[in-house]
């Protein structure tokens, strides 16, 4: 099971631990693939938090996070998408979250919030840069 999975034998031995149920307790240990599954959903829900308004998920603290200085910055790429950002209290690593703009007060909580509108993004384009070497790569 564990190369089916990707993990380490360990990791199977600590599921097992942990509550996942074998067929029997005989050599070698046998899994219903029904039982896996509801294992590892069960396990994941509890291990789920929700980011609730005026929160942002830190990943490095794997905990939901008021960003430092209750602040936070909303950059708009588009009519309904944006990253909420700001820096974690804890680690001081910066934390983002995705948001509708068009919903942030639902998000807000009691941040004080900028929002931005995002750079352009760099497009194909037929012109020619300004810079660049026509003489293809020789020197002149």
């Amino acid at each position: 099971m564990s190369r089916l999975f990707a993990v380490h034998k360990n990791t199977v031995r600590n599921w097992l631990r942990q509550g996942l149920a074998p067929i029997d307790g005989q050599r070698p240990t046998v899994i219903r693939g029904v039982e896996l599954r509801r294992f590892l959903i069960d396990r994941r829900a509890s291990a789920r938090q929700t980011c609730g308004p005026g929160r942002i998920y830190c990943l490095p603290c794997r905990a939901p996070k008021v960003p430092a200085g209750n602040m936070a910055e909303c950059i708009a790429v588009g009519e309904a998408t944006g990253t909420l950002q700001g820096i974690c209290p804890d680690c001081d690593r910066m934390i983002y979250r995705r948001v509708n703009p068009q919903k942030l007060d639902m998000v807000r909580g009691e941040l004080d919030v900028t929002v931005t509108q995002a750079r352009p993004r760099i497009e194909e384009t037929l012109r020619p840069n300004v810079n660049c070497d026509s003489a293809g790569g020789r020197d002149r």
